[in-house]
C-alpha cells in the first residue's frame, strides 16, 4: 500500500483504498461496496461507492505501480507474458461493455462484459500486471451509451489483440522484460499483433487453429496438413510443466516456417498422449531455441487460466457492481493489487524456507486465510451489526417505495 500511497492527493482515499483491498482479501462470501464497508466498520457503503466512483486518483498509475510491484518481486529473465480475456456474466444493459457475447466462463453467448488481461509469469510466480476492457462495436458506435458510461464521446472500437498488443507495448515500454508472450487463438490468429512482437524483437508461442496456413519452402498449408506429413521419429515426449496432478507431458514436433525477415519460425504442434487431440501454435524468437523451451513457453499460458480462477475466488476480480468504465478499472486494479500480493507473499515463502515433510507449500488460499484470521480480522460491536441491519432494510424499502411508483407510473 505505500508503493500507491502517492497517487492519492488526500489520506480519506488513500485509507479506504487500504481496506478497499483488505476487504477483497477478506473471507467474506460475497465481496461488494456494501459488504466490505460494514466488514472494515464503516456506517454505511457511500464512502466505498464515493472511492469507486467520485474520489480523484488515477486508477492507471495504480495500474503501474501493480505492475512495478510484480516485476520486482516475481522478477524472471525468462518471464513469459500471457494475454487472455475472461466475461463476467451481467444482467441488464447498462453496465459498461455489457452485450451478448461469446465468453469462456460460461461456455456459451451470454449477455456478459469481456476484459483482456496480461498476466506475467516467472518461475517465481505469476500475476497480472495489465487490463483493458473489451468495448463492442455496438457501444463504440453509440456516442450516447459512451457517454454515459464515461468512456467519452471519442471511443473507438479495438479487437481484443489489439488490446493485447497495447498492454504488451506498455509494458515493455516501462522499461521492463519479457523473453516471450503467449496466447489462444484470439491471438495468434491475428498478423497484426504477431507482427508488432516480431518489430520489437519479442518471441512468441501463439496458439492458432488447425486451418491456420503456414508458409513453407513448398508453399503455403493450413496446420492440420502439415501435422499430417510429420514422421513418426519427429515427435518428442516432453512435459509442458507441472500441474496439479503431475507433469503435463504431451507428444511434440515442430516445423521451421518459410519467412526473409530477420528471426526463427516455426509451427510448434502439440499432440494429445490419450486422444491423440492435435493443438496449433506459431513461434518466432530473435534466434534458434531448442523445442524444448518452445514447449516452456506454450505451456505457460495455463498460468492465466490459474490467475482467473484465484483472482476470482480470492480477490473478488469478478464481483464489481459497478456500471461506469472508472469504476470498472479501480475495481479491477486493486483486485489485481490484492491478488499480487498474494502471489508474492507466496513467492517469498517458498524462497524463504522448504515446506516441512508431509506438508505442501503454502498456496495463495492458505495465505489468505493466515493472514486475514492471524493479522487483520476486524472485531467489532453488536451495535455496528444492528446499523448495518436498519440500513440495508431503509435501503430496501426505499427501493421497493421506488419501483412499485415507477410500474404504477408505467401501468
Amino acid at each position: 500500500m505505500g508503493r500507491i500511497a502517492g497517487r492519492f492527493a488526500r489520506v480519506e482515499p488513500r485509507r479506504r483504498a487500504r481496506q478497499l483491498v483488505l476487504g477483497l482479501l477478506s473471507d467474506l462470501p460475497r465481496k461488494n461496496c456494501w459488504t466490505i464497508a460494514e466488514w472494515v466498520g464503516e456506517s454505511t457503503p457511500d464512502g466505498m461507492q464515493h472511492l469507486l466512483g467520485r474520489a480523484r486518483w488515477d486508477a492507471d498509475q495504480v495500474r503501474d505501480d501493480v505492475r512495478g510491484y510484480v516485476v520486482d518481486h516475481l522478477h524472471d529473465e525468462q518471464a513469459v507474458l500471457v494475454v487472455d480475456e475472461t466475461g463476467d456474466v451481467k444482467k441488464g444493459t447498462g453496465t459498461v461493455g455489457v452485450q451478448r457475447q461469446y465468453t469462456g466462463t460460461a461456455g456459451r453467448i451470454e449477455n456478459a462484459q469481456v476484459a483482456v488481461y496480461l498476466v506475467y509469469a516467472g518461475e517465481r510466480g505469476h500475476a497480472a500486471v495489465d487490463r483493458e476492457l473489451y468495448v463492442p462495436r455496438s457501444w463504440t458506435s453509440d456516442p450516447d451509451r459512451c457517454r454515459d458510461a464515461g468512456l467519452g464521446e471519442q471511443a473507438s472500437f479495438a479487437t481484443k489483440p489489439e488490446l493485447a498488443a497495447r498492454m504488451v507495448a506498455r509494458f515493455l515500454d516501462a522499461g521492463h522484460r519479457a523473453a516471450w508472450v503467449a496466447g489462444d487463438e484470439v491471438y495468434g490468429g491475428n498478423p497484426k499483433l504477431r507482427g508488432a512482437l516480431e518489430e520489437r524483437g519479442t518471441g512468441y508461442v501463439l496458439a492458432v487453429a488447425c486451418s491456420h496456413e503456414a508458409p513453407t519452402g513448398a508453399g503455403k498449408f493450413r496446420a492440420d496438413v502439415l501435422a499430417k506429413r510429420v514422421p513418426k521419429r519427429a515427435w518428442q515426449k516432453l512435459s509442458a510443466g507441472a500441474g496439479a496432478k503431475g507433469h503435463r507431458f504431451y507428444d511434440w514436433a515442430v516445423i521451421d516456417l518459410a519467412d526473409p525477415a530477420p528471426g526463427s519460425r516455426q509451427l510448434l504442434i502439440r499432440r494429445n498422449r490419450s486422444t491423440g487431440e492435435l493443438a496449433y501454435y506459431r513461434c518466432y524468437s530473435p534466434t534458434p531455441v531448442p523445442l524444448a523451451e518452445l514447449v516452456r513457453v506454450a505451456g505457460s499460458r495455463w498460468r492465466v487460466e490459474e490467475f482467473f480462477q484465484s483472482g476470482k475466488g480470492l480477490a473478488a476480480l469478478d464481483e464489481h457492481q459497478v456500471r461506469r468504465y472508472a469504476s470498472w478499472c479501480r475495481w479491477v486494479t486493486l483486485a489485481m493489487l490484492a491478488h499480487a500480493f498474494l502471489a508474492v507473499v507466496r513467492a517469498d515463502e517458498h524462497a524463504r524456507q522448504p515446506a516441512p515433510n508431509g506438508l505442501i507449500p503454502l498456496t495463495c488460499n492458505e495465505i489468505q486465510r493466515l493472514f486475514i484470521t492471524l493479522v487483520v480480522r476486524p472485531v467489532h460491536d453488536a451495535a455496528l451489526r444492528l446499523g448495518w441491519s436498519d440500513w440495508r432494510r431503509r435501503h430496501q424499502a426505499r427501493s421497493q417505495t421506488s419501483h412499485y411508483r415507477r410500474q404504477a407510473a408505467q401501468t
